[in-house]
């Protein structure tokens, strides 16, 4: 068992106060109060333990740099990510407690923003915590870097990263942002896939017309954008526009050593996707991780016409469809966006072609560095089981701000549990995993100073 486990015991019921305390603030984009005031929140905690704060403006909302500095001249330095701002709560009627009022339940925690992320930040603030009171020090110092906008797609980070490379810099960076692997089980993922959104529209008629007396007669947007999205992807997922394969590398032998090693269980896998347990046992352990690893297109939401009780016999004058395309590795947002630009201004020059900003670039760190085998063995003290190593994980995160601009290994190790619900209702976080959460962040501290210096002596 960790060392750390009596400090964080004895600290308890302080610590889930300041975690309760957090979530009840509503930090939506659209609320510009809730957002001054988890600023405010996180301001006075990381002051409090002897950070230094800035706050980096952008033309969207500031990000958090904190910073403080070990003692050993020799100390290397951790960059820590989290982000303050929640996706909102709708649908509200589905939750079984208010989202903005933190519930104690079945050993959980629930709440908007109570795993994704102010569970997993906080943990990371707490286990800094610990670390000083048992060593009086850090073994390395620390930088947090807190944004705004992750729900939104880090539209501004690049420029913050590109501006301010040097405060910013470091030897690893580490996040905490999402679910752990099956069965709850610690994770070190090597990577993200990058995401490019889009949005088609269509118009055709001024306005809606009869589907009677103007059938044939006036052009039908819903028929031409639901054309137009059959010719981007095939039916068995192949998208079609030309070159968007080009850069994608084969999975290496590596990556299909690491899936070997990660759990895959049907029946939890359905449960997780809610889709029949049969069309997930038609997939191998290899199928199902390769294609969170390989590209992917898909529509987010299609609005056209009237699609409320009843009938109504119409002929939609307008179509739109909200898309989203998964990148990999070598894939660069910019060329994409390009290759569907020009691709449907050849098949399509009628539908109107919006790009949205917030493109996250796709990222990916070695096996091989020396941060993944100490991490490794400290959250294998922190839980008592050896973490898996995922080559990438399904979902974005702005990690390329760590590994394409500032040029450092960046490691995803995941807090909440696995089906925490972030994005919908009843989101939640598993009290015990956050206390976990916290002795996993001053472990991992000390297993990162340890291969800068000789370990550090506790001070009591």
């Amino acid at each position: 068992m960790s060392d750390f486990w009596p400090i964080v015991e004895s600290h308890r019921e302080e610590w889930l106060e300041l975690w309760k305390e957090a979530v009840r603030i509503r930090s939506l984009k659209a609320e510009a109060n809730g957002l001054a005031a988890i600023k405010g929140f996180l301001r006075q905690m990381l002051g409090s333990a002897g950070f230094t704060v800035e706050e980096i403006p952008t033309p969207g909302e500031p990000v958090l740099f904190a910073e403080r500095k070990s003692v050993r001249p020799d100390a290397a330095s951790v960059l820590i990510y989290g982000h303050y701002d929640v996706q909102p709560a709708d649908p509200v009627e589905a939750w079984e407690s208010p989202p903005f009022e933190p519930t104690e339940r079945n050993g959980r925690l629930f709440g908007r923003g109570t795993g994704d992320n102010k569970g997993q930040h906080l943990a990371h603030l707490f286990g800094v915590l610990a670390v000083l009171q048992r060593f009086g020090d850090l073994p390395v110092t620390v930088k947090f870097v807190i944004e705004g906008e992750e729900e939104s797609g880090s539209p501004h980070l690049p420029a913050v990263f590109d501006q301010h490379r040097e405060s910013l810099s470091a030897d690893v960076a580490i996040t905490s942002d999402g679910p752990m692997a099956m069965g709850d089980r610690p994770m070190i993922c090597l990577g993200v896939r990058g995401i490019f959104s889009f949005e088609l529209r269509v118009s055709g008629a001024r306005f809606d017309n009869h589907s009677g007396h103007k059938g044939n007669l006036v052009p039908n947007s819903a028929w031409r954008l639901v054309h137009v999205l059959s010719e981007l992807l095939s039916t068995d997922n192949r998208v079609l526009v030309p070159g968007f394969y080009d850069e994608v590398e084969p999975l290496r032998a590596i990556d299909r050593e690491l899936i070997e090693a990660l759990p895959f269980d049907p029946p939890s896998v359905a449960a997780a996707l809610g889709v029949p347990e049969e069309s997930v046992r038609r997939w191998t352990k290899q199928d199902y991780y390769q294609r969170l690893m390989t590209p992917s297109f898909s529509i987010n939401g299609l609005e056209s016409g009237y699609a409320g009780p009843g009938h109504k016999s119409i002929i939609p004058a307008t179509a739109r469809a909200l898309c989203d395309v998964r990148l990999v590795p070598n894939q660069d947002p910019a060329m994409i966006d390009r290759q569907f630009r020009e691709y449907l201004a050849a098949i399509a020059p009628d539908v109107e072609y919006i790009p949205h900003p917030g493109w996250m670039y796709p990222s990916r760190t070695g096996a091989a560095h020396p941060a993944v085998a100490a991490l490794q063995e400290a959250l294998t003290r922190a839980y008592g089981m050896e973490p898996y190593v995922e080559p990438m994980m399904g979902g974005s995160l702005p990690d390329y701000v760590f590994t394409r601009i500032l040029g450092i290994p960046s490691l995803i190790i995941p807090y909440a549990n696995h089906d925490e619900g972030n994005h919908g209702p009843n989101e939640n976080m598993r009290i015990d995993l956050f206390f976990r959460a916290i002795v996993a962040t001053a472990e991992m501290l000390m297993a990162l100073g340890n291969l800068s210096g000789p370990a550090q002596q506790p001070v009591h």
